[in-house]
């Protein structure tokens, strides 16, 4: 590797309150379909900002709403439920996936978190019958919370990225980790497959969201969604370039 090679970088998770004991996260990854599903719970379920992740050393953006800047990983809650969202706008590259999950993953065993769920859509060729969510988790979570569901385990492939991590660690350690997918069409965003998310969280912890309101809420952000979305495109081909460029 040459001098070039990508600066380091560190993540940080700063809070104003304690984590609940799970953790629900959406990444900013294909179709953004499960940033959606959170995006929308934090509106449903009126949750508040309690902390945010920090990140030095790699590109960052810094989303807007109202005119207000925000955080590009902000943390929500609120005292009476026992979820913490976790909504992440930033693309983190492949090559930093594990420094971040460290992180988070640090953070959560300082605060007592028992399990973490990831809802996230994949590019995959599929017919009308595979319009459904499947679930990739460790043991522990998939006796604690899927043992009574109809929610098929997805058959073969992988988990990169931050969510890898994420499930990597989940295997030999205490924490439950699960991630639930779905197939997701090239529209952005894709909103059945939002909506596919929103209704196995729903069943899975018994939130009582009503999805209705999904598709106007999806008109409302889809312009900005889709410039994340554009970004995030134009990230990953920055990304596969460099790698490229390391193995030349």
């Amino acid at each position: 590797m040459n001098d070039s090679a990508r600066p380091a970088s560190q993540f940080a998770v700063e809070g104003t309150e304690d984590p609940k004991e799970t953790l629900l996260c959406g990444f900013a990854s294909y179709g953004l379909s499960g940033l959606t599903a959170v995006d929308f719970l934090i509106d449903q379920l009126e949750l508040v900002e309690t902390g945010h992740v920090a990140a030095e050393g790699m590109p960052s953006i810094t989303p807007f709403e109202n005119g207000q800047p925000t955080h590009h990983t902000r943390l929500f809650s609120r005292p009476d439920l026992e979820l913490t969202l976790l909504k992440n706008e930033l693309f983190v590259p492949p090559a930093l996936s594990s420094p971040f999950g460290e992180e988070i993953l640090s953070w959560t065993e300082r605060h007592g978190v028992r399990e973490i769920v990831v809802v996230d859509a994949v590019p995959m060729q599929h017919g009308p019958d595979d319009h459904r969510t499947y679930y990739v988790a460790t043991d522990d979570y998939r006796e604690r919370r899927l043992a009574e569901t109809s929610i098929e385990p997805m058959a073969r492939g992988y988990l990169d990225g931050v969510t890898g991590a994420l499930v990597e660690q989940g295997i030999d350690s205490p924490l439950a980790v699960g991630v639930f997918r779905t197939p997701v069409h090239e529209q952005m965003p894709d909103v059945e497959a939002a909506i596919r998310l929103i209704e196995t969280v729903n069943g899975v912890y018994d939130l009582d969201v009503d999805t209705e309101p999904l598709q106007e809420f999806a008109d409302e952000i889809q312009r900005y969604y889709e410039e994340l979305h554009e970004r995030y495109e134009a990230a990953a081909e920055r990304e596969r370039a460099f790698d490229d460029r390391m193995y030349m």
